[in-house]
């Protein structure tokens, strides 16, 4: 049995951007059929990929249950993602995340359709969804994929090629895709619940979203804060301090697209404070 995990966590303070995690790991089967529980757990051939690939989320969420953990729900997009991926796997004499000419880990999952803050992949080649998931549980990069209390949602796909199944696991903690004026107002009822009135046009607030620095001209506003964030169910730390050091009552809200580029479901936002 042989493995291999490569991670990436890039964290930074939350006013600037929350950045997510991104985790990869691989591992390869081969080897006699193996026996768990005293049941002799039989060749993937003749399975459907796709009963394998629902065995396989079964499993995980099996494992997950057992830890006290919550299960992931089943996501459709990061299905696709990992299917993309295991339809290349399965050509390929070597396991890997990435093949020349296909698109990586992140990029396959928003083309598949997926918004996340956290993403992670699990890969493997074996001869039945059992094994696969048993040697991931023994393997503790793979385990922590699997029992990441932060993740919730899973995609699996699986891919025969002769008597070997080829498996991909992608993970996310998913974000639900705004819109301009869905993040404006709930971030107007977050300003409220620090008793901030936070009715004021959104024009200019807009305006300086865009902005690097700065005030827009023409405005009366006393401050600004800018944040990037994948959470709007708190203000972050820096915006609290701002309202709570200054006797700010009344602010504007303007939310604006992320930078061109960025990876990952992120929100943009400006407050201007009177």
């Amino acid at each position: 049995m042989m493995g291999s995990c490569a991670k990436e966590r890039i964290q930074s303070g939350e006013v600037r951007r929350t950045r997510p995690m991104l985790r990869r790991c691989a591992i390869h089967l081969a080897g006699p059929i193996f026996l768990l529980s005293g049941v002799c757990v039989l060749s993937a051939q003749g399975y459907g990929q796709e009963r394998a690939a629902q065995q396989i989320f079964a499993l995980s969420n099996q494992d997950r249950t057992e830890q006290g953990l919550p299960a992931l729900r089943w996501s459709a997009a990061l299905a696709r993602s990992a299917l993309a991926h295991a339809e290349i796997m399965a050509q390929e004499p070597e396991l890997s995340h990435d093949y020349a000419g296909e698109p990586g880990l992140v990029e396959r999952a928003k083309l598949a359709g997926a918004h996340f803050q956290i993403i992670a992949e699990n890969i493997a080649r074996g001869w039945s969804a059992e094994q696969i998931n048993n040697a991931w549980m023994h393997s503790p990069s793979h385990r922590e994929n699997i029992l990441d209390p932060k993740l919730n949602a899973l995609g699996v796909a699986a891919v025969q090629r002769g008597a070997q199944l080829y498996a991909v696991e992608d993970f996310a903690e998913t974000a639900q895709a705004l819109s301009v004026r869905q993040v404006e107002e709930r971030v107007r009822a977050l300003l409220r619940e620090d008793n901030v009135e936070a009715s004021a046009p959104a024009g200019a607030a807009e305006q300086a979203c865009r902005m690097w620095r700065g005030l827009p001209q023409g405005t009366t506003a006393r401050a600004v804060v800018r944040f990037e964030t994948s959470v709007l169910s708190q203000l972050p730390s820096a915006v609290v301090q701002e309202i709570r050091g200054k006797d700010f009552t009344r602010a504007a809200v303007g939310a604006c697209a992320p930078p061109a580029g960025e990876d990952f479901t992120t929100y943009r936002v400006a407050i201007l404070f009177y």
